[in-house]
Order: structure tokens, then C-alpha cells, then sequence
């Protein structure tokens, strides 16, 4: 079950990613993290900026609205999303076969 935490400006939650994968795509959970392949290499921030633009594009954000907290040389990495929780909770739902464990610690 992916976890999300819902923080003062946004929410938080892990994605695990498996770069030079044949096309971008979201798997499913594991581990409490979301993965997602990703066809960029891990090269120079590709694999990262790759995994960005896919997040921007399925969630329907900003570029400005997400970044990577932690785990910029890692496959796991935490994520921040900004804005309201709940419109962001609602955008990762529709992702396919998520679901989603919601905390809300700030």
C-alpha cells in the first residue's frame, strides 16, 4: 500500500524507479513506494528528469509543484508534491492499481 504523508504545503511519498526500462510506466507498489520504470539511463539526472516530466504528466502538476527530496543517486526516492492534499491524493488514486495508506503527520 503506497503511503503518503500529508505535510503543511503538499504530500510526501516514495517512488522506487528502474531506470532503462523499455518505456515509461507505473507498475504498482512495492514496499510502500511506488514504482515506476522509467527508459531513461541513470546518467547525468536523466533517469530524474525523465521520472519528473512522467509525474507531471500523470498527476496533471506543474513542473514547479514537484521535486525530489531525497534519493537523487538512489532507485527509492522521496518525492514532494506541492498543493492541496487532498486534489494531490485524488491524482495519485487515478493512478492504475494504487492503493493508498494516508498520513497525515505533518
Amino acid at each position: 500500500m503506497l503511503n503518503i504523508q500529508k505535510i503543511d504545503d503538499g504530500v510526501i511519498f516514495e517512488v522506487k524507479v528502474q531506470p532503462g526500462a523499455t518505456k515509461n510506466e507505473i507498475v504498482g507498489v512495492q514496499a510502500d513506494a511506488l514504482k515506476i520504470k522509467i527508459n531513461a539511463p541513470p546518467v547525468k539526472g536523466k533517469a530524474n528528469k525523465a521520472l519528473m516530466d512522467f509525474l507531471t504528466e500523470k498527476l496533471g502538476m506543474k513542473k514547479s509543484e514537484i521535486e525530489i527530496l531525497s534519493g537523487h543517486t538512489s532507485t527509492t526516492k522521496k518525492i514532494k508534491v506541492l498543493g492541496e492534499g487532498a486534489r494531490t491524493k485524488e491524482n495519485i488514486q487515478d493512478l492504475p492499481s494504487i492503493s493508498i495508506a494516508y498520513d497525515r503527520r505533518v
